[in-house]
């Protein structure tokens, strides 16, 4: 099976994972599937809690990207894969994964994935998602203590130390690769970028079988 791969990048909370989820809502589980780059943190059981605590979670290196790499490579060659399946509460990979079967579109989702060379090299079409600092940082006020049971005054601190210096790094200038840049501030701004990305892969789709 050759797979069109779509890698969907941007800061946190920009936007990105909703799109990813309303595009695949849109192309139905039999046309497509996700591999999110957030199931490849590196397992960090080994540590103590105080240690995973402190664990910068936003830089390249937390995430075992090669592994990402092999899977895509081995999911466009017509091969299932197993996906990691990371608990953020313990910050620890868990015992089972999740089956990734091949689709005629794969889709490739994080803040880090445009920064790394050998996963642009196998996407065919590379997105961003973009939203400004502050309201980032609003809904990630928002989402962490209920999704990922974290206090706010960690989510704060992590913000300060990690989240924003890894993306003024390592995010923010990978947007450069990008064959299409989305708003992620509204609801409309988003609507329009996810009937762009659908045009895309339509056009795609034709050229293929023509």
């Amino acid at each position: 099976m050759s797979s069109y791969t779509i890698g969907i990048c941007g800061g946190t909370a920009s936007g990105k994972s909703t799109l990813t989820r309303r595009l695949l809502d849109h192309l139905g589980p039999e046309r497509a599937d996700v591999l999110r780059h957030d199931c490849y943190y590196r397992d960090l059981s080994h540590l103590s809690d105080e240690e995973r605590w402190v664990h910068n979670f936003d830089h390249p290196d937390a995430l075992e990207t090669e592994l990402l790499v092999q899977h895509l490579s081995e999911l466009r060659q017509g091969k299932p894969v197993c996906e990691p399946v990371y608990n953020y509460a313990l910050n620890c990979r868990g015992l089972a994964g999740r089956t990734v079967n091949p689709r005629p579109i794969l889709v490739v989702e994080g803040i880090l994935i445009l920064a790394d060379h050998r996963l642009r090299q196998q996407l065919d079409l590379k997105v961003y998602v973009d939203a400004p600092a502050d309201l980032r940082l609003a809904r990630r006020l928002q989402r962490d203590p209920i999704e990922r049971n974290l206090p706010m005054e960690y989510v704060v601190k992590q913000y300060l130390e990690t989240v924003r210096p890894m993306h003024e790094e390592f995010v923010e200038p990978s947007r450069q690769h990008a064959d299409l840049i989305f708003s992620g501030v509204t609801p409309e701004e988003a609507d329009r970028g996810l009937h762009l990305l659908l045009q895309k892969i339509s056009q795609q789709s034709n050229r293929r079988q023509s």
